[in-house]
Parts: structure tokens; sequence; C-alpha cells
């Protein structure tokens, strides 16, 4: 079926543009009457020829996600239907990739689907989570709260994500890039100073012997020590894969001085308020937790969260595994042993994800703030005693005369 590009008007004036399949023009014009829009351009739009090659097409990103939870819970709570929402949601969407799947959801509730059956279909977009709590609101009616929930929640996720990554981008490249200088001191510029040292004669200092040596080893062996950094990097990514490596090195990040106490503290604030927005809407306890489990992104804490799993499924409480496992802050354990205890534990785990967001940002600060002196020595150290060490024979000769 083809596909039009159109531009109407609402009622209000407003200019609004979309796209559309329909059989022909007229077909466009009759929908777009329909959901009240004053028609001004209609146009057959051309066929992309790259349409089917997958890693062609664009990416579904958090923030699509994010938009389309936003729009439909304010359409939902307008009164609209699930399927005229979907329809109105899919002709608006810019996005090729999420406007064919869009376009697959209407269809699948068209059909009898409910609403989460349909998202089930593509589980890299709308993960458990997602699919499990729109179950919840459509059961309970209340599929617009639900859906602004999860905007909220998959808001805050992001900030979170950008936050971590925001701190560990800049020691990254500025390892990288004193890598790459160092790489190219060794390759190229060390062995001009080589070949005039040796003209020169007379016995070098030991520092510039042996980055003479090491620039030596570098130029000779380039391209096995290239292979070899390919081949430990495979070696590392096949061990991670499997059970016993992911449990061996997600276990030594919690571990690391600092870096490891940061990622425990994004955990607990995500395991907060996955949890907490879960219970919020109704989900059950036993598979809001095996969800949060799975969505954990490390071995060590999904496994201390299927034993608090199954010490509630023997009739224990949620804070005594957790405690018991070793993993989460006792400080956590008692909060949420509070919100048991009140009947108000999704409030309390919103509480506890709050305070631990702003935990996450005090320790994305004194990380930043440790890696800036430490990176600064660590480029003194390096590029500087590379430079030092072939400019020693020069302050020699000078000595000397």
């Amino acid at each position: 079926m083809p596909v039009f590009q159109w531009e109407a008007r609402t009622r209000r004036n407003e200019l609004q543009r979309g796209e559309m399949e329909a059989p022909n023009d007229q077909a466009v014009k009759a929908n777009l009457t329909k959901l009240r829009l004053t028609p001004i351009k209609i146009k057959k739009k051309s066929k992309d020829l790259f349409e089917n090659v997958s890693f062609l097409q664009p990416r579904v990103r958090e923030s699509d996600i994010i938009l389309f939870a936003r729009q439909f819970s304010t359409m939902i709570d307008a009164g609209l239907p699930i399927v005229q929402c979907l329809d109105i949601l899919h002709a608006q969407q810019e996005n090729k990739t999420f406007k064919k799947m869009l376009k697959q959801v209407m269809e699948a509730v068209e059909g009898g689907s409910t609403l989460a059956d349909a998202l089930k279909r593509f589980p890299k977009q709308f993960n458990d989570l997602f699919a499990n709590m729109i179950a919840a609101g459509e059961a309970g009616g209340i599929l617009d709260t639900i859906l602004r929930r999860l905007a909220a929640y998959l808001e805050k996720a992001a900030k979170l994500k950008r936050k971590v990554k925001g701190a560990m981008t800049y020691p990254i490249i500025v390892l990288a890039i004193a890598v790459l200088v160092v790489v190219v001191i060794l390759i190229y510029v060390i062995p001009v100073f080589s070949e005039m040292f040796s003209e020169l004669g007379g016995e070098l200092p030991l520092p510039t012997q042996m980055v003479i040596k090491a620039s030596n080893f570098a130029k000779s062996n380039v391209l096995y020590i290239f292979v070899a950094l390919v081949i430990l990097a495979y070696a590392m990514r096949r061990f991670y894969k499997t059970e016993k490596g992911r449990a061996f090195l997600d276990n030594l990040v919690l571990k690391l001085p600092v870096i490891g106490l940061l990622i425990r503290k994004v955990a607990v604030a995500r395991f907060s308020r996955t949890m907490g927005t879960m219970l919020g809407s109704g989900v059950a306890i036993l598979e809001a937790l095996e969800i949060v489990a799975k969505t954990s992104g490390n071995r060590t804490i999904e496994n201390a969260l299927y034993k608090v799993r199954s010490g509630i499924a023997e009739g224990r409480t949620m804070a005594d595994p957790l405690m018991e496992s070793g993993v989460f802050p006792s400080m956590v354990c008692q909060m949420i042993a509070v919100g048991e205890s009140t009947g108000a534990l999704d409030s309390m785990l919103e509480k506890v994800a709050d305070f631990y967001d702003e935990e996450v940002d005090q320790a994305v600060d004194n990380l930043t703030a440790m890696i800036e002196p430490f990176m600064m020595v660590f480029l003194g150290v390096t590029i500087g005693g590379l430079v030092v060490s072939m400019y020693l024979p020069i302050f020699k000769m000078a000595g000397m005369v």
C-alpha cells in the first residue's frame, strides 16, 4: 500500500504534518477529516531504495519511546480509543523504524490482541518491564496513569544512564589520546633522535637507552602488538559471555575502589526506581522482582534478587533476604522493612531511588574530581618522561661543554 505525506490544519488553525498509508489520496483526505483535520496538501511519498535493509534504517531511541508514552497517555486520558491513538501516533511518527513497529502494533490490536501482547513482539524496544506494566494498566483500567508513570520512569532512568556515561567518557577519551600520542612518539619521533645520537657516538643515559629499545620493539612488532590486543579483547568478550566469566567480572567490578561504589549506587537506584514503579502500577511482587533481576545488568545483583524472590515465595519479607545478600546497603534494607510494615513499600522505594539518585550525582562528581589529577600525573609521567629521556643526552653534552 502506498504512503502519502500530508499537511493539514486543526480547528485551532495549527499546521500539522505526517504520513499515512492508504490506497489513494481520497482515502487519506477522508481519514484526515475523521480526525477533525482540514487537508491542505497530500502527495504520494517516493519509495526508499534501502527500506528493506535493516542496518541502514534508523534506530529506535529511548527518547522516541518516552515521547510515545507521553503522547499515548494524553490521548487515552482524553478518551480516545487505543486503535485511534495508535493510528494518530503512527501517522505523526518521523522515525521510519518506529513507524513500521507502530503500524504492526495497531494491526495486532485491531485483530483482537491486547496492547501488552502486541508490544511484546518488539522486546528490544518494549522490554518486560514496559509490557507488564501496560498489561497491569489494561487490567486495572488505568492505562493513562501507567503510561505517565512509564514515561517518568524512563526519563529518570535515561538521566541516570547519561550521568554514568558522562563520568566515564572523559577519562576514556583522555586515556585514548595519551596512548595514541605515546605510540606516535615511539614509532616516529624517537627513531629520529636515535639516529642523531648514534652519529654523535658515546654512551647514552640509561633512561634514553630504555626508551630507544622500547621504540625499536614497538616499531618492529607493531602489527603483532595490534593482533595480540585484538585477540585479548576477543578472548575477554568470549569469557564474559560464559556464566562463570560474567559472574567473576561482574563481582570484580563491584569490588573496585571508586568505580565499584558508583556502580553499586547506580544498581540500588535502578532497583528501587523500577521496583517502586512496578509495585505502584499493580504488578505482582514476584513478577516485578523477576523483571528487575533480569534488567539489573550485573550478574551478582541479579543472583541476589533471585534469592530475594525465592525468600518471598517461601513467605519471608523482602528486607531480610536483601540484608542477607550483602549487596544492598543496610540503610536501604531498613527503609524497605519500614515500607513493608506500613504497607507503603512502593512510595518508600521511590524515596530510596530519589536519595540514591543524589548519591550517584555526588559519586560522579567525586570520581571526576579524582580522575582529573590522576590523568594529569599519568600524562606527565608518560609523555613528559619520554621527552625528558630523549633530551638527557643533549643536557649531558651541554654540561660537558
